[in-house]
């Protein structure tokens, strides 16, 4: 016996619960979009309504991830902004560091001035001393 013979003679067919059964399968249906299609495009004379359907579907999805593109520009013109704005207190920084050297050097010059008129000075009074020791022991003081 072929088992399409089988099958009528065990059990009856409830075409109700196939029914059921295929419709709770299916995924959600979602409403068409009530926002107008875009300016961009618009039908031809004589389409079909199963035709304008499927392209309006398509040019929604296209448009919807156009949007998408668009959003992620606006992201990256937003981090590109935050990004100047770093390079800018990087130049400020860069700035504060050249002056900061500048003053370094600055009073690097000024105390090695002081420490080179301090030893000529030393060298003066080391002289001078000299001088006056040389006089009281020859007793010309």
């Amino acid at each position: 016996m072929a088992s399409i013979e089988r099958l009528h003679k065990t059990a009856p067919l409830d075409l109700a619960k196939l029914e059921e059964d295929v419709v709770g399968s299916l995924p959600a249906i979602r409403a068409a979009p009530s926002e107008p299609m875009p300016d961009y495009v618009e039908h031809e004379a004589g389409i079909t309504r199963v035709g304008a359907l499927s392209a309006e579907a398509v040019v929604r999805d296209y448009e919807a991830a156009a949007k998408e593109i668009e959003a992620m520009g606006a992201e990256l013109i937003s981090a590109a902004k935050r990004c100047e704005a770093m390079t800018a207190e990087v130049h400020n920084a860069i700035a504060f560091m050249r002056d900061t050297a500048t003053c370094y050097r600055e009073e690097a010059k000024k105390i090695f001035k002081r420490i080179e008129e301090c030893a000529i000075f030393t060298e003066q009074v080391r002289k001078t001393c000299e001088s006056v020791k040389l006089k009281m022991i020859e007793g010309k003081a």
